[in-house]
Formats: C-alpha cells, structure tokens, sequence
C-alpha cells in the first residue's frame, strides 16, 4: 500500500496501514508507555541541555519513537544493535535504566558508560547494545562486521545496524554494504539495515544531498533486498521488522529497510533557528506524531480510554523526573577514570611509571 511520503521525492511503494498486522492490543498499550517514556526522556534532556547540565551535543529522537521502538521487538537475546549519535531511544528500548542514562547525559560516574560517553557513546554489551557513535557512518562497517562474526562464530543472532539519510552518502556506507552483499552471498552476513530517513542529515533535506531519493533502493547496488516502510506507524514497523528478521536470521543474507520518519525536534539541542525548514513543514509532520496515531487506534479499540492514557503519561514523567535528580545528584567522575578501559591489558598510565 502506498503512503505519501509528505517531504520527499520518492515515489516509491512504502508499507504501512491498512497493510500492517502487528501484535495484540495488551502488548500495544505496553509499547505506547514505552514510547511516552522516550518522549518524556527526550524532552528532560532538552531542558537539562539548556540549563548547561549536558554538555557536548544532544541529538533527542523526538518524532522518531515507532521506528526503534518497532524494530527491537523482534531482537532477540544474542542479537546485537548498532546505531549513531540519536541513540538514547536504543538504550532505553533494550533495557538500560533511565538514571543510568541521564548520569550518562550528566556526565556522572553512574552513568552508563561511567562519563566517559555522553549522549552520543551510549554502550551496554550486556544487552547487546553495541554502542552509539559521533562520526557519521563510521558505526556501519562495524555493524557489518558484528553480522559476519555472529555467522562466523555458528550463532543465529543477526545485528540490526540503524544509520540515517545522511549517512548512506558516506563513502563507508557503500564499502560496507558491497561486503555485507557479498559476505551474503555465502548466507555470511545476518545485517538488518535499518535506515531511519528523517529527511534530512542535518540541515540539508534528502533532495539537496542525493540525485536519487530512493534510500532503499541503493542497496540494489550491492544484491541486497530492501523495502520502505511508514516509520510513523508501529504497527507498520513491527510487521516488517518481525517479518524481515526472521528473513534474515533463517537465511545469514542482509536486507535494508528504508523506515520514513521525521524528527519534529531539531537536528540537535543548540539548532534553535532551523533555517533550513518551515514551521507549516513541521506542523504538518505533527500531525503524523507516531505517538499520536498509535494513542487514536488505542483509543478507537477501546484498549486504553483517556484516564489510562494521563496514568501513563504521569507515570513517565515520573520516571524520567527520578532520573534526573539521580543525575544531579551523583558525583563527577574521579580524575583517574580518564585512563581506565582505554586499552585491554594493563593501562601503563595507572602504573608505577
């Protein structure tokens, strides 16, 4: 089914719709609460990046929710996920506590990462989080690499590599993608790309950085099967994501997802002025909140009612609100954290020398 691709040039077939079947209502209601609490999350963040208690960048996924949300339902324990800098969203939706993240944020010792990562380096190997990372499209030989090892050591895990629009341009996209393409010839290669077009890398738009607008369909290039789909509708990305994961766990062979979405937040936390789009552009994307159409159909299935839904909301502000003092509550990390898991052996630095 085809849906309108509201600021794009791509004409192409995007799932979505009427065309998704996803999961139970009790299970939906359970994934809007965890989509409120990103919300909730990212809207602290901005606050407490304005009131200079984040430093460095902040890149909040406000608009985005249903894409990540969607696609680590079908994760699997001993998948691994790899993402860029806009990846509190990852982190949360794989299980790691909201106060360790914002002492990440907060640049804490609690942290997630012990301070040392900020907003852009979350890691949790535990949960198979392979890190968030600054330099764009560098995470995506690493994700292609972390597919072949999963095959190579006999598992049936699969890495699900999330990059943006502005990344696929990046010269490592395409080294990457020709290996994933050829690795998986030999059913070596378990990659789920997982493009996150939010239409623009930065402030250029999908039409000012690519002569061809068709993001999935790059992947031809290289003999990787690809689709769209409508990265504002859960429901539409569960289907695919569930559908394209088994795909590729069965067969060791990549695929890429080109999900259409939008950040109605700006690029970054200090893009006050957003030159580069109109606020009618902005407006109207608003009325396509992932948030939102999922909260109508929950509403209209009478799986959860108004009451329920200020339960929910309350409820996530109330975590995000905990995690905030426990972030400005914690120490600052010792001096020496800075030498600590530089390097596997010993650190020479923390010696006698």
């Amino acid at each position: 089914m085809s849906a309108d691709r509201e600021n794009s040039g791509n004409e192409a077939e995007v799932r979505g719709g009427e065309s998704a079947v996803a999961t139970g209502p009790g299970r939906l209601v359970e994934l809007y609460g965890k989509m409120v609490l990103i919300r909730a999350f990212e809207d602290a963040c901005q606050r407490a990046f304005r009131q200079g208690k984040i430093g460095g960048y902040l890149h909040v996924y406000t608009g985005q929710e249903a894409v990540a949300t969607g696609f680590l339902e079908a994760f699997r324990e001993g998948d691994r996920v790899i993402t860029g800098y806009r990846d509190h969203a990852h982190a949360l939706l794989l299980g790691c506590d909201p106060k360790e993240v914002m002492a990440e944020l907060f640049g804490k010792r609690t942290g997630l990462v012990k301070g040392k990562g900020g907003s852009m380096h979350l890691f949790d190997v535990e949960r198979g989080f392979m890190g968030g990372y600054g330099i764009v499209g560098g995470h995506i030989p690493l994700g292609v690499g972390i597919a072949y090892a999963l095959r190579y050591e006999g598992t049936d895990g699969i890495c699900q590599l999330y990059l943006g629009d502005g990344a696929i341009n990046n010269g490592a996209f395409h080294e990457a993608a020709n290996l994933a393409g050829l690795w998986g010839r030999d059913g070596m290669c378990p990659c789920f790309f997982i493009v996150e077009n939010n239409q623009y890398g930065m402030g250029t738009s999908v039409e000012r950085a690519t002569a061809m607008t068709d993001l999935a369909a790059k992947f031809n290039s290289y003999a990787i099967g690809n689709e769209k789909v409508d990265g504002m509708d859960l429901e539409a990305v569960i289907e695919c994501a569930e559908r394209v994961a088994e795909q590729v766990r069965e067969s060791g062979r990549p695929y890429a997802v080109e999900a259409v979405t939008y950040r109605i937040a700006p690029h970054g936390a200090a893009d006050f002025f957003e030159k580069y789009r109109t606020k009618e552009e902005v407006e109207k994307w608003r009325a396509r909140d992932p948030i939102g159409i999922l909260e109508k159909k929950l509403l209209e299935r009478d799986a959860l009612d108004e009451e329920k839904i200020e339960e929910i909301k309350d409820e996530a502000r109330q975590r995000v609100s905990e995690a905030v003092k426990y972030a400005d509550e914690s120490e600052e990390p010792p001096m020496e954290e800075l030498y600590t898991d530089v390097y596997a052996g010993e650190d020479e630095y923390m010696g006698t020398r």
